[in-house]
This record gives structure tokens, C-alpha cells and sequence, in this order.
């Protein structure tokens, strides 16, 4: 008996077509795409459970405190205690962050897209930089304890102060703020560099002039969100200290604060969190509620900035 002719494979066309013309049905794309459906969902659902478990816990605090949650210092008494110190904090330490890793970052940035040669060393600094920006949080807490605390030592409050957690914050994000920027330049048609240089400009006219100003919208997002990021963070202020610390109202001047004990709006959630009474557990709610509003607030601010200069440019 005959042996059977072997069966012709179907050239790509011929796939095509079958695909087109409605062959048999694709079980494992399908399957596929219903595990991602799942996994979306069932993260979605958690989500929302989380948060209507936060607001029904503490938007009933801030609907009965009102502003003075808002300002009330911390207290022993939930019922007087307040995240006023918790927002000034975050506020000095984002102010920290923005002084100590935007100029950098951006600095670096440019640099590294628009002078640095493509050599061994620049590609090394990259793929550090890259890597950087993975780091855990605590490690730039345990950072911050052994290298930033003791600078700051003769500071006052033995380096546990705003100056250790700024530059904390500022060192975690600045990665992420080198990162940004780089790209957002890489992203500038190079067409524009050329059109540029064709008429006699010098590399800072092309950088200044045209470059930066392209690149603005890209930057300032990723700035923004780095900040919000920071103003998130827990874990390297409480390695530092800041969680068992507040701002003093009574200090003689700014500086002063600056130098003593701090605390942040994340720091003080956790701290709440950890007490075991149900009173501790709605205001903690409620600061969360205070912390998502801030974030997106930051958020929204970094779309409204983004959308208004491409429009622009």
C-alpha cells in the first residue's frame, strides 16, 4: 500500500486568508485574554473594596472635624488629634525634593542625551541609573541612616531632621527624575537639532532654544509624578526617624523646626495604624482619605501642566 503524500504546509498568505475568511477559532488566545480579564478584575474589585472600606471609615470623621482635622496637631486623644503636621511636613520635605533632585536629574539628563559621547562609561552611568530607580525604598532609608543623619548630625536632634529626610527623598527619586528627562529628550525629532545647526546655532543655543523647550512638557510630568511618588514614601522617613518625631509650633523661627524633630503625613498613617483603638482606626482612615487627595490632586496637576504646554509647543 501507498505511503500518504505529506501534508503541504500553509504559507503565510494562505494563514492570512484562512484567518480573514473566518477559520477555526483561536481557544488559546481566547483563554489567554480571559486570564488577563480575570486578573484585571479581580485586582479592580480589591481596589474599590479598599476604598470604600477607607471612605466609609473616615469620611464620617471629616464630615464631623472638618478643617480642624485638618490643622489640629498630633495628640494621644483621637478625638483632638489632627494631620496638621503631617501636611507641613510633607510639604517641607517635598520642598527638599524639589530643590535637591530636579536640578540635578534634569541637569544629568541633559548631559547625558545632548554632550556625553557614546562611550563605555556613559552607557555604564545609564544602566546604573536604570538601575537605581529599582532600589526598595529602605535601602535609601538605610541610606539616609548612615550617611545623611550623620552629616546633618551637628544640625540639631542628632541628624534626625528635615535636612537627613529631604535629602533621603531627594536621593530616591532622583533616578526616576534622570530617567524622565532622558527620555523626554530622546523623544525631540532630531530634525530639530539639524534645522538648528544648519543655521549656525551653537549646541546651548540648540539646547536652550529648542531642545528644552520641546522636551518641557515630558519633564515637567515626570518631575511632578516623582514628586508625587516622594510624597507618598514611608519607609525611609521612618528609618530616619521621622516617625516618632513632630513639628514644633513653638520654635523661635523656621530653622529651627528645620533642626528639631519632623514627621510626615505617611508617617503619622502609620503610626496611627499600628494603635489598637477603634478611634485610631477612623482617623486613619480619614488621613489616608487626606493622603489619596493630595496624590491626586499632584496627578492632575501634572496632566493639566502636560496638556497646557503641548498646546503651546
Amino acid at each position: 500500500m501507498a505511503a500518504a503524500a505529506p501534508r503541504r504546509a500553509l504559507t503565510t498568505t494562505e494563514v492570512v486568508r484562512k484567518r480573514l475568511e473566518g477559520g477555526q477559532v483561536e481557544w488559546r488566545g481566547l483563554i489567554f485574554e480571559g486570564l488577563l480579564l480575570g486578573s484585571l478584575l479581580v485586582a479592580f474589585a480589591i481596589l474599590v473594596a479598599l476604598l470604600v472600606t477607607i471612605f466609609v471609615s473616615g469620611l464620617p470623621v471629616l464630615l464631623e472635624r472638618g478643617l480642624d482635622f485638618f490643622t489640629a496637631p498630633l495628640a494621644a486623644d483621637p478625638g483632638r488629634a489632627g494631620v496638621g503636621q503631617g501636611i507641613f511636613g510633607s510639604l517641607v520635605l517635598i520642598g527638599f525634593v524639589i530643590i535637591v533632585a530636579i536640578p540635578i536629574g534634569v541637569g544629568a539628563a541633559v548631559y547625558l542625551e545632548e554632550y556625553a559621547r557614546d562611550t563605555w562609561f556613559t552607557r555604564l552611568i545609564n544602566t546604573t541609573v536604570r538601575n537605581l530607580a529599582g532600589v526598595p525604598a529602605i535601602v535609601y532609608g538605610l541610606l539616609g541612616l548612615a550617611f545623611f543623619v550623620v552629616i546633618a548630625e551637628p544640625l540639631g536632634n542628632g541628624g534626625r531632621n528635615v535636612y537627613a529626610g529631604g535629602l533621603t527623598l531627594g536621593v530616591l527619586v532622583l533616578p526616576i527624575v534622570i530617567i524622565t528627562s532622558a527620555e523626554a529628550l530622546r523623544a525631540v525629532p532630531w530634525t530639530i537639532r539639524e534645522a538648528a545647526y544648519g543655521v549656525g546655532a551653537t549646541r546651548w543655543e540648540v539646547v536652550r532654544s529648542h531642545v528644552l523647550p520641546y522636551a518641557a512638557p515630558g519633564i515637567l510630568t515626570g518631575t511632578i509624578l516623582t514628586l508625587a511618588r516622594a510624597l507618598g514614601e514611608t519607609a525611609p522617613l521612618i528609618v530616619i526617624g521621622a516617625i516618632v518625631g513632630t513639628f514644633r509650633y513653638t520654635a523661635e523661627s523656621f530653622v529651627d523646626q528645620l533642626s528639631g524633630p519632623f514627621t510626615g503625613l505617611p508617617t503619622i498613617i502609620y503610626a496611627w495604624a499600628k494603635r489598637p483603638d477603634a478611634e485610631f482606626r477612623e482617623i486613619t482612615s480619614a488621613a489616608i482619605i487626606v493622603l489619596l487627595v493630595a496624590l491626586l490632586t499632584v496627578n492632575a496637576a501634572a496632566i493639566y501642566l502636560r496638556n497646557r504646554f503641548e498646546r503651546r509647543w
